[in-house]
């Protein structure tokens, strides 16, 4: 049980580290930190992504069982926007600064991460309540 309590707090984390990552990245297209680097297309995207990641955050909280799959599917719908970004900074409609670049590139690792520890603890998180083959001690 420790187990499944310490990857549903992981998985929590990764939803908050993110949603704060893109908050402040919508802060930077809106000049609400920094000047220079407006792109309102950008922040409104941005500011999408970090609301379903706070939303699923906020989810998490009403109980374990729905951390992973939550977990999944906010984190999901958030590297599919980051890919649609890199896609726009490829094709020359999104930001193409050196900053943009390497976030888009540093928070795809920080999904693709949060998603390998989502997808991964569906193995250490089953319930013995839920299949009693769990139930079973090896010899």
């Amino acid at each position: 049980m420790k187990t499944h309590y310490m990857m549903t707090q992981t998985i929590r984390l990764f939803l908050l580290l993110e949603a704060a990552a893109f908050v402040a990245a919508a802060s930077v297209h809106f000049s609400l930190v920094i000047a220079g680097y407006e792109h309102q297309k950008a922040g409104v995207a941005e500011s999408v992504i970090a609301a379903v990641l706070i939303v699923g955050l906020a989810v998490t909280s009403l109980g374990r069982t729905w951390t992973r799959t939550v977990g999944l599917a906010a984190q999901a719908f958030a590297l599919v926007g980051t890919l649609i970004g890199v896609f726009t900074i490829t094709i020359g409609v999104g930001p193409r600064t050196l900053p943009d670049v390497a976030y888009h590139f540093a928070i795809m690792a920080v999904l693709i991460w949060g998603l390998v520890v989502a997808v991964r603890a569906r193995l250490t998180t089953r319930s013995p309540t839920h299949d009693p083959a769990d139930r079973c001690v090896a010899i």
